[in-house]
């Protein structure tokens, strides 16, 4: 198995942030074939999903996420900034993992779809994301 992993600077506000030319270069770097790339990204409080950006879908999804956990005094995480609560429960939502066929070295994509890390965590502006090839 091929693997590794890069840092991502989300910044101080929720993010959807197009993972898809890095995980491109991982491919072109391990010289893929046919196979499985595995997404994974190490942290309680981020998750992935793949899904169109750039038309307004990611700031869909934000919004969505913003109505169905809203950032205030509710939850019994406390630590952190106000309603950092719920960003520990964004990973039940949101996996912290993908797994997309690779075929021929390429992305297995629909026409539309990337791959995304999904940050709401304002106290958090860096992240690790691991890269894992499964040659088939």
């Amino acid at each position: 198995m091929y693997s590794t992993e890069i840092e991502v600077r989300t910044g101080s506000d929720a993010v959807v942030h197009d993972l898809t030319r890095e995980a491109e270069g991982f491919l072109r770097d391990a010289d893929a074939a046919d196979g499985l790339l595995h997404v994974w990204v190490p942290h309680a409080t981020a998750g992935l999903a793949i899904l169109e950006t750039g038309a307004g879908s990611d700031e869909d999804l934000l919004t969505a996420l913003d109505e169905l956990l809203p950032r205030d005094g509710r939850w019994r995480h406390r630590h952190g900034s106000p309603g950092h609560g719920r960003d520990h429960v964004l990973p039940a939502l949101v996996p912290p993992y993908a797994t997309i066929p690779v075929l021929g070295g390429v992305l297995a994509l629909g026409t539309w779809q990337s791959i995304c890390l999904v940050d709401t965590n304002l106290d958090n502006p860096v992240r690790r994301v691991r890269f894992s090839l499964l040659a088939g």
